[in-house]
């Protein structure tokens, strides 16, 4: 075929034209309809299997890890079991607000049984703090005087008590006492009390969740027909 033919053909009689070039026009015809569409049928369909296939990646790692959780199930309920056994086990080892006082004199007469004399024992009853609504922690102000061993009984007895106590800030001067009582110690011991919750609490609450609520409205009694 020459470029001739092609300048001679008339486009109002396509009839005619040589057979050679109505096969040319229709396969260039084919290839421009695929092109077309491939490029706005079948890349749509590219692009939403590339999101099925990053869904079904993300579904996979969902499933992995409530397989995961479902395998580990039995095993974390043991394991709360404990938990709340250990919970109540430590629970039990804290006194309540009617056994605070027995516990500061404990603390009081551990003192002065380790041999120190007792110059400061302060319960700082302001500085109570709650701790995630389960205790309320005292700290209670020490200061004594006496030699090295005999703080090693107090502490000793403090950790013998069946009450949780906890020391800190401690500190130990030379330059304070006098023969009998070389050295100075002060720290605070810090008791923790069981948060009892009170029945008048739990009415209060309980009053405050029901006046937050919105009240129904009522029915004027009118109907329309």
């Amino acid at each position: 075929m020459k470029m001739e033919e092609f300048k001679n053909l008339d486009p109002k009689n396509f009839g005619n034209w040589p057979i050679p070039i109505k096969g040319v026009i229709i396969l260039v015809l084919c290839v421009v309809a695929f092109l077309s569409g491939l490029w706005f049928d079948t890349k749509l369909q590219i692009e939403e299997l590339a999101g099925v296939i990053e869904k079904e990646a993300v579904l996979k790692e969902d499933f992995k890890t409530k397989q995961w959780k479902a395998a580990t199930l039995p095993k974390l309920k043991e394991q709360l079991i404990q938990i709340e056994s250990t919970l109540a086990e430590m629970l039990r080892k804290l006194p309540n607000e009617a056994q605070v006082d027995e516990l500061i004199r404990d603390i009081s007469q551990a003192i002065l049984a380790s041999g120190l004399k007792q110059e400061l024992f302060q319960p700082d009853y302001r500085g109570e703090k709650e701790e995630k609504n389960i205790y309320v922690k005292l700290p209670i102000k020490l200061r004594a005087s006496g030699h090295f061993h005999a703080f090693g009984k107090f502490i000793s007895g403090v950790a013998a008590m069946n009450r949780i106590v906890t020391l800190h800030n401690v500190k130990i001067d030379s330059g304070k006492g006098d023969d009998e009582h070389p050295l100075t110690l002060e720290m605070i011991a810090q008791i923790y009390r069981y948060l009892e919750i009170k029945e008048e609490d739990v009415k209060a609450k309980a009053a405050a969740s029901a006046a937050s609520k919105p009240k129904p409205k009522k029915s004027s009694g009118h109907s329309i027909e």
